[in-house]
């Protein structure tokens, strides 16, 4: 489906990084997002520039979004001359945000009745992840929808795995999420373990990062932490939109979530002192500066 016009909204620290990767695969790419300044290295790489939504998404077969919160989804979605109200008959809108199931749920609805075929496909990955295309991709709809996309999807992942119907792309995200919070505690308690004891914490990597400890967190953002390189492959702010997410599912389900509860008990912390745009890994300022009490 190379040549195929793509509206591409949201071209933040990982959307710049997959909007890139379908050009590169012959795509004709049409992007918007509220700050243009963001998008500047694909307009110069030949992306075209839509002032609005609805101008992005009107000759598009595909339309992929990659924004902050759902409030942000739900409106450029579903209000007013939103994508729903403005797309082609037959196109097929692509939600990559990490965003509420329910939300997912009734974009699929809407969709539905205006003709169109809506994908929930959040991603995991972090900025390293999109830069290299190889995002898992979590995605949630109809299946023959999935398939028609499944090209797009190749062009920025390599786990890539249809979960169900709507929604569930979503649901999968809170699960990998959720183990994210509490895998990254974890990650925290052993460099501070290490540089505690007197060990070369580098040393201790290269030890326990292939072993049966070894992680994405660990393999990726522990160096970052040794170094005091803080900036975002993903957002501490965004991470604590996804945990009150998950906990919010895992209240209607009556499931108890001590680790999930924890994490974002800290992260909320790290948050309060003003990290809420550093990367999450920036939870690690919590041990070296003792400000877990």
């Amino acid at each position: 489906m190379a040549g195929e016009n793509v509206a591409f909204i949201g071209t933040g620290v990982m959307g710049n990084s997959m909007a890139e990767h379908l050009m590169s695969k012959g795509y004709s790419l049409t992007v918007y997002t509220r700050t243009k300044n963001k998008a500047e290295d694909l307009l110069e790489k030949g992306a075209k520039w839509a002032d609005t939504v609805k101008e992005a998404v009107a000759e598009a077969g595909f339309v992929i979004t990659m924004v902050g919160y759902p409030s942000d989804v739900e409106a450029i979605y579903l209000d007013e001359d939103g994508i729903i109200d403005s797309s082609q008959e037959g196109a097929y809108l692509i939600d990559m945000t990490t965003s509420k199931p329910s939300l997912a749920v009734k974009i699929a609805e809407a969709a539905r009745s205006k003709g169109l075929y809506a994908i929930d496909a959040p991603v995991s990955g972090g900025d390293v992840g999109a830069k290299e295309a190889r995002l898992a991709i979590m995605a949630g709809g109809e299946e023959s929808a999935f398939e028609n996309c499944l090209p797009l999807f190749q062009a920025m992942g390599n786990n890539i795995v249809h979960q169900g119907g709507a929604g569930s792309g979503q649901h999968t995200k809170m699960s990998n999420q959720i183990a994210i919070a509490s895998g990254m505690i974890a990650v925290c308690e052993a460099l501070a373990y290490a540089e505690n004891s007197g060990l070369n914490p580098e040393q201790v990597l290269k030890s326990i990062s292939t072993g049966a400890a070894g992680s994405w967190s660990l393999s990726n953002l522990a160096p970052r932490m040794l170094s005091n390189q803080f900036e975002p492959g993903f957002y501490v702010k965004h991470f604590i939109k996804d945990m009150r997410i998950a906990k919010e599912e895992s209240e209607q389900f009556g499931l108890p979530t001590p680790g999930l509860d924890l994490a974002l008990e800290l992260f909320e912390t790290l948050e309060n002192m003003g990290e809420e745009n550093s990367g999450t890994h920036a939870l690690y300022k919590l041990w070296k500066q003792k400000r877990l009490s």
